[in-house]
């Protein structure tokens, strides 16, 4: 049966949270959408600090995204075709409370909180082989060479 009312409770995201330091990737999505084939695809990015989220853009099918932060700080990072640091705006306690994005923006974001919780929309359906287009400039996850990348993001934002 289908939920009409879903509400965004402390206690479903502190049980998120726990869920997220469990996690190899150090975050977990938890979905509003009942299908992978509803339209719009809602839920909540629960996310820690080190998690990294490959440089990506969803061009093909063309998608629009919105991140708005519920709790904790990130960092909303804009990429060049060649992996250049473009924009990059503070979400969440202290600054800004979200962001909207075209398709086919890169992007990626860096936990600067020890946790945050995003909650985002983008069009359904999803399906795994056109969800993203991960960025060849940036390495994949679970690599030796994603942690040093995501080191050097973070401390590029830090001097920004």
């Amino acid at each position: 049966m289908q939920k009409l009312v879903q509400p965004i409770t402390p206690e479903l995201i502190e049980s998120l949270v726990t869920k997220a330091r469990q996690s190899p990737r150090r975050r977990i999505n938890y979905n509003f959408h009942q299908s992978m084939e509803e339209n719009p695809h809602r839920f909540l990015n629960v996310m820690l600090r080190g998690t990294y989220i490959r440089p990506h853009r969803h061009l093909d099918p063309p998608k629009a995204e919105t991140f708005l932060v519920l709790d904790g700080r990130v960092a909303f990072c804009e990429f060049d075709d060649e992996g250049v640091l473009l924009n990059s705006l503070v979400l969440g306690k202290g600054g800004l409370p979200g962001v909207d994005l075209s398709p086919g923006v890169w992007h990626s974001l860096v936990v600067l909180s020890e946790s945050a919780v995003c909650f985002e929309i983008k069009p359904g359906p999803w399906r795994a082989e056109d969800d993203k287009e991960f960025a060849l400039w940036a390495p994949p996850e679970s690599t030796l060479e994603a942690e040093a990348y995501l080191n050097q993001l973070t401390e590029q934002l830090c001097r920004v």
